[in-house]
């Protein structure tokens, strides 16, 4: 059966999470439920990547698998019907054993943070309105370039064979009055990334020493790092995919 993905964006903080929850509203449902009413018939969705209750997506994607003659106009009245804070991007045509997670070559996460209390980004960033020494910052953003094995970032209950990712970016910019952490990797564990700011900003607040963040990350004791920066300062930005993967429907 002919197979599509639909590139989506969302604000995550009315939702429990990105993947279907049993007596819970999420993104998946509400996605399942527009194209229900959309095209009359019930649709299985599969997700790129399974993002936290609260977290929010630049971008994200679903496949699944329709014999209908799916057209990049539907975009409109797809969007008419989904709620204000999810926004339909794209179809597009892929494989018919295409996979929209198994065959991503990598995700990319950026963690916003700003110091000057702003009622306009407190459901968007972390307010932290520490001093923060930006040089351990960088440094400690290095350390995790470099490393391979993250089971102290990793959230228990996590069902995954070993807690390896392949670190392809991990930096600290400074944009405006907001600092943000960008990282990209061909995977992230449960709570990864909130894991890996909370634990870099106790760090540069000389809370804990750089030699012990070195520690946590050569550590096989799993959820030993700090999880406490909250879900709505993080955003997936991209999912990437081989070239000519994806070809969007006319």
């Amino acid at each position: 059966m002919p197979r599509y993905f639909l590139e989506l964006s969302y604000k995550g903080t009315n939702y429990s999470g990105f993947q279907v929850q049993e007596n819970a509203k999420t993104i998946q449902s509400s996605v399942e439920s527009a194209l229900q009413t959309l095209y009359k018939q019930p649709f299985s969705l599969t997700g790129s990547s399974r993002t936290d209750a609260g977290v929010h997506a630049y971008q994200n994607f679903f496949h699944f698998d329709t014999q209908l003659q799916l057209q990049q106009k539907d975009i409109y009245n797809l969007n008419a019907i989904l709620p204000p804070d999810i926004a339909a991007k794209a179809f597009y045509k892929v494989k018919d054993d295409g996979h929209c997670r198994f065959d991503a070559l990598s995700r990319e996460y950026k963690y916003f943070i700003y110091k000057a209390k702003d009622p306009f980004l407190n459901d968007r960033a972390w307010y932290y309105p520490y001093k923060i020494d930006v040089t351990v910052l960088h440094e400690t953003a290095q350390l995790v370039k470099d490393q391979q094995c993250f089971t102290a970032f990793s959230k228990r209950n996590t069902q995954v064979n070993n807690f390896n990712c392949s670190i392809q970016l991990s930096q600290w910019i400074q944009e405006s009055d907001m600092l943000i952490y960008n990282v990209r990797a061909n995977r992230f564990l449960r709570g990864m990334v909130r894991a890996l700011v909370s634990t870099m900003l106790r760090t540069a607040r000389g809370i804990i020493t750089v030699q012990s963040f070195k520690d946590l990350l050569l550590s096989d004791q799993q959820a030993t790092a700090n999880f406490s920066a909250p879900a709505h300062g993080l955003f997936l930005n991209q999912v990437e995919y081989p070239n000519d993967y994806l070809q969007k429907i006319s």
